[in-house]
């Protein structure tokens, strides 16, 4: 009995492990189903999208870069294919070692090393970097032989972008350059993140970075089919990339590269506008730099030379180069002076050769003769003594609410990035300006000096320019730009620039005709007479000589006894012709005296350019050079006769077969010059 007992025991007990191992299975069953369920029904669509990016692949396809012409069409900036020696670092055990044998393969310069150097450490370790550019055919053939024994290096043919003409222009143009951490960072912090997928390069000055947008294009994609190695096997889709927008300028290269070369070794700037439209014509920064040097990443030798050059080479002065407008600003306190009643034009003043006020002597060195000036003999002559007392009659309150619609320290709006404000000064500006409590006093001695242009005052050509456009077209304000319209690289459609509308500034035009007038009579009669004579058009000018330094009151300025750079900036402003002006300028050439021996001499220049289309002698270009020139001498040769541009040729000895440039509609560039 007690046999039978434990073998029921053994058989309830053999029945409960064999229902528990039942529930076992069954549990563990339910849980592949609802595992199977859940991935099957539930995560279907994620997974079958994680399994197919794990078969394909989505390359970026990078746009062609949009052109850049002048005003007639010349090509400006450019792209041509080659090929270039990449490295991914995160491949290469020991970099070190890889370049030093690379070396023996391909030449590879100090610089390229500190250029690759530089590349690390501003990009992520894993991307493909340049080590050498623009090689030759040899050079890739040599490579190819040895590619074997370099794995994480390879060669890749890449668009690179081309300035033809090298340091003509280069700060309205800019450059482009490798993107950097920070600049990616803010790149990924915007709706356009996934356009620049596979994209190295972005504008970084001038047009190139004002109109990135319209000219880097829109990134295609191909979707290709990768094996289980990672290598493609087949395109399965692609969307092809939308090359960038062509952008026309306004500027005429041709008299960009006149007026550049007039000014030869001498730093300043010159703004030409057209005061019906507000297209700039000219926009001169000297000295330039060559642009091509930051397409592929500058050596650290030009960057420093460029950088730590005292005369300042990468500084836009017609953007950024503030300077006191020095007598060119008489005509426009004259016209704020009819315009607030506080003087009429037959308004006499006595001008002795100096003006005292305060217990202080204020001399009037370009007024020659002297005597008793009206409004038309004091800027025909430039009185300072008229001036001096006309700015303590008006005060610095009223000069400054007068200038500033103008545009003087105020930012024009143009359409490139980087425009400096420059200062119109009054009480307000010099409380905000200066920290201690002494020097934000005003004192009345500092309005005089406003008169004339100096003191505070200090502004860009650009403005000078601007304000010039304004008063010789009738009071009519204008924005100025650069840009005329975009043009489709797939339809050729061009599309205007939007430009603001002009506002109306509301002078009495009887007010106006007086200065005009008075301008005119400076190229007739006035200081600018010998630099006009036998021109086949009227002008009108204003010649100016601004202090680089201040001096004391009983300091005399002799520029023998001054340092190069502590001498005065000449200046001129003109317009012509003087019934219906075209083209309005304003230009300073630094340090170097009067503004009717430097200045206004390159202005007569671009004039004849630009309404009789003719070029200045060689023999006159290199005295103008020198500020040895009034009227131009030589004979004078017709534009048409030859053509000044020489394009440089892209470096590389042999291009890379894909095709070059950005598509866009036929260029020629002898087409007839526009206004």
């Amino acid at each position: 009995m007690t046999e039978f007992r434990n073998v029921q025991a053994d058989l309830w007990r053999f029945r409960l492990r064999a229902i528990a191992f039942g529930l076992v299975v069954v549990v563990a069953f339910s849980l592949l189903v609802m595992r199977l369920v859940y991935l099957q029904v539930v995560r279907h669509e994620d997974l079958l999208e994680q399994a197919e990016s794990n078969r394909t692949a989505i390359l970026p396809i990078v746009p062609n870069r949009g052109l850049i012409l002048d005003r007639n069409g010349v090509v400006l900036a450019s792209n041509y294919s080659a090929y270039t020696l990449e490295i991914t670092p995160s491949k290469i055990a020991d970099l070190e070692a890889t370049i030093d044998e690379l070396s023996q393969v391909v030449p590879i310069q100090p610089r390229d090393r500190r250029r690759f150097k530089r590349l690390r450490e501003e990009s992520k370790n894993f991307e493909s970097l340049p080590i050498r550019t623009k090689l030759t055919d040899e050079e890739v053939a040599r490579f190819s032989a040895q590619r074997f024994r370099f794995p994480g290096v390879e060669i890749k043919a890449r668009l690179f972008r081309n300035y033809p003409y090298g340091e003509l222009a280069s700060h309205v143009i800019g450059y482009i350059g490798r993107i950097n951490t920070k600049e990616k960072e803010a790149i990924d912090d915007t709706e356009d993140a996934a356009n620049y997928r596979g994209t190295d390069y972005i504008g970084k000055l001038g047009v190139e970075q004002s109109y990135e947008d319209q000219l880097h294009g829109q990134t295609g994609f191909e979707m290709i089919e990768t094996s289980a190695g990672g290598r493609a096997t087949r395109k399965l889709s692609s969307k092809p990339a939308t090359p960038g927008e062509t952008i026309m300028l306004s500027i005429d290269i041709r008299l960009q590269k006149l007026v550049e070369e007039l000014y030869g070794d001498r730093r300043g700037a010159l703004v030409a506008i057209d005061p019906q439209t507000g297209e700039v014509l000219a926009f001169v920064s000297k000295p330039t730099f060559d642009p091509n040097l930051f397409v592929d990443g500058i050596d650290q030798e030009s960057w420093q030379m460029l950088n730590e050059s005292v005369d300042k080479p990468l500084l836009n002065r017609a953007l950024r180069g503030t300077y006191p407008p020095g007598s060119t600003y008489k005509p426009f306190m004259a016209l704020g002076a009819l315009e607030t009643g506080t003087r009429s034009p037959k308004t006499l003043i006595n001008d002795p050769g100096f003006y005292m006020f305060g217990g202080h002597r204020f001399g009037s060195p370009e007024n020659e003769r002297g005597g008793i000036m009206d409004m038309h003999r004091a800027i025909m002559e430039s009185s300072n003594v008229y001036f001096y007392s006309l700015a303590n009659e008006m005060g610095a309150e009223r000069i400054h609410d007068f200038m500033e619609p103008l545009g003087f320290g105020q930012i024009t709006g143009i359409d490139i990035n980087g425009e400096v404000r420059g200062v119109l000064p009054n009480q307000a500006w010099k409380r905000g300006y200066f920290k201690r409590a002494e020097q934000q006093k005003w004192f009345a001695g500092e309005t005089i000096s406003l008169g004339i242009g100096q003191g505070y005052n200090s502004f860009t050509m650009l403005q000078l320019a601007q304000a010039t456009a304004t008063l010789v077209g009738g009071g009519i304000k204008r924005t100025p730009h650069l840009v005329l319209a975009t043009q489709d690289p797939v339809t050729h459609t061009r599309t205007p620039i939007e430009i603001e509308q002009p506002t109306n500034l509301g002078y009495k035009p009887e007010n106006i005709e007086v200065i005009r007038q008075a301008l005119i009579g400076v190229t007739q009669g006035g200081t600018s007479t010998k630099v006009f004579a036998g021109a086949t058009y009227s002008s009108g000018g204003k010649t100016g000589t601004a202090q680089a330094v201040s001096l004391g009151q009983k300091e005399k300025y002799v520029a023998s006894r001054m340092e190069e750079r502590q001498r005065d900036h000449a200046l001129y402003t003109a317009f012509a012709p003087a019934d219906k002006p075209q083209i309005a300028i304003a230009a300073i050439v630094e340090n170097v005296g009067f503004g009717a021996a430097s200045a206004a001499p390159i202005a007569r220049r671009v004039f004849d350019y630009w309404i009789n289309h003719t070029y200045p002698s060689p023999e006159d270009i290199a005295a103008t050079q020198l500020g040895q020139t009034a009227a131009p001498t030589g004979k004078s040769r017709p534009a048409s006769e030859f053509d000044i541009l020489r394009p440089n040729a892209p470096t590389p000895a042999a291009s890379a077969a894909s095709a070059p440039a950005t598509a866009s509609a036929p260029v020629n560039a002898n087409a007839p010059r526009g206004r």
